[in-house]
C-alpha cells in the first residue's frame, strides 16, 4: 500500500486537488464562463452619452466626484460615481490632468578643503528653556578643515536677518572662505543670506533634502556639545545656556584633541601650530623608542595630520572619469 503523497506524484496530481475532489458533490459540474451583463447595465448609447459629457471641455479639468455633484445640482443624474470612473478607466482615461511641480534632483553637494579657511559649515540647533516648548537657537559656524568654530550666537528664535548679519561679522573678523555650507533651514535658504554671499562672491552649498550626512561637520560638532556630562536637561534662563556655550566653545577651541585631526585641538590646526606640535610629539616618541625599544613592534609615531576635509567626497569612478 502506497502513501496519498507517492500516488499523486505518480499520477502527476496535486493532493490539493485530491482532497477537493473528495469532498465536491456528485453530479455535472458547471464550467465557469463568462458572466453576463447585468440587467441594470448601460447601454450602449446611454455609455456613449456619458462618455461624451465626461470629455467635454467644460469637465475636462474636473474629478469625477466635481462633476457628479455639478450635474445633480443642474437635475442631471446619469450613473453613479463608480460607474463613471470604470467608464473612463476601460478608455484609458483615468490619469493625473492637474499639473504636477516637476522638481529637478538635487545634486549631492562636494566640496572639498584643504587648509584651514577653504570651506565653512553653519547649521542652527534647539537648546531646551526652562518650560515645555521654550527652545533657544544656537547657530554655530566651523571651519571644516580644522574643526575650529569662527562663531557661535544663540538667540530666542531663527531669524534669518540674524543670520545675515551674523555671517557678515565672522567674514570680516577671519576672511572669506571658497565656500559656505548648510542644510536647507529657513535662515540658510533666506534671501538675506543668499544676496550676502553672491555679494561676497562666496559659493552656496546646501545639503539635499533629508540627508543629514551632507552636513557631517556641524552635526558631528553639536553631537560633541549635546552628549557632554554636564550638558543640562534644560537652561534655566537663555544667559543660562550662552554661559554653558561659551565655556563649551573654549574648550573645544583649546582642549578638545579631535580624533580627525590626529588628535590635535582645532585651534592648533587653524592658526598653524600643529605642525610644531605634531615634531615635538615625534620626538617624545622616538626618545621613548630609544629608551625601551622591546617595548614596540616598531618605532612609534604620533596620528598624521589631515590632509583634506570633505563633504561627499566623489566616488573613484568619478576620480578616474575626471581625469
Amino acid at each position: 500500500m502506497t502513501s496519498t503523497s507517492a500516488a499523486c506524484r505518480l499520477l502527476g496530481k496535486s493532493r490539493a486537488t485530491l482532497y477537493r475532489e473528495r469532498v465536491r458533490p456528485a453530479g455535472p459540474q458547471r464550467k465557469p464562463g463568462p458572466a453576463g451583463a447585468p440587467a441594470n447595465a448601460l447601454s450602449a448609447a446611454e455609455r456613449e452619452q456619458v462618455l461624451a459629457i465626461l470629455t467635454d471641455v467644460r469637465f475636462a479639468d474636473k474629478a469625477v466626484a466635481q462633476i457628479w455633484a455639478e450635474l445633480l445640482d443642474e437635475g442631471i443624474y446619469l450613473a453613479s460615481q463608480s460607474t463613471l470612473y470604470r467608464i473612463l478607466r476601460q478608455e484609458n482615461l483615468i490619469r493625473e490632468r492637474r499639473r504636477l511641480a516637476a522638481h529637478p534632483a538635487k545634486v549631492k553637494p562636494e566640496l572639498v578643503a584643504t587648509q584651514p579657511g577653504d570651506v565653512w559649515s553653519w547649521d542652527i540647533t534647539r537648546l531646551p528653556g526652562p518650560a515645555r516648548g521654550i527652545w533657544y537657537q544656537l547657530y554655530v559656524m566651523l571651519d571644516i578643515f580644522s574643526r575650529y568654530p569662527v562663531g557661535w550666537r544663540l538667540e530666542p528664535a531663527e531669524d534669518a536677518a540674524i543670520a545675515e548679519q551674523w555671517m557678515a561679522d565672522l567674514i570680516a573678523l577671519h576672511g572669506r572662505p571658497k565656500a559656505i555650507h548648510a542644510d536647507r533651514g529657513p535662515a540658510m535658504t533666506s534671501k538675506n543670506v543668499a544676496q550676502l554671499l553672491v555679494d561676497l562672491g562666496v559659493q552656496r552649498s546646501h545639503s539635499r533634502p533629508r540627508v543629514s550626512n551632507d552636513n557631517p561637520y556641524s552635526e558631528a560638532q553639536f553631537k560633541t556639545l549635546k552628549y557632554r556630562f554636564d550638558f543640562p536637561g534644560h537652561f534655566d534662563s537663555i544667559e543660562h545656556a550662552r554661559a554653558f556655550c561659551e565655556n563649551f566653545f573654549d574648550y573645544y577651541r583649546h582642549e578638545h584633541r579631535h580624533s580627525g585631526l590626529g588628535l590635535h585641538t582645532p585651534a592648533s590646526v587653524y592658526f598653524g601650530q600643529a605642525e610644531q606640535i605634531q615634531r615635538e610629539r615625534a620626538k617624545v616618541l622616538a626618545a621613548a623608542y630609544a629608551a625601551n625599544p622591546t617595548r614596540f613592534g616598531r618605532p612609534p609615531s604620533p596620528p598624521p595630520l589631515p590632509t583634506a576635509a570633505w563633504i561627499n567626497p566623489p566616488t573613484p569612478q568619478a576620480l578616474i572619469a575626471s581625469k
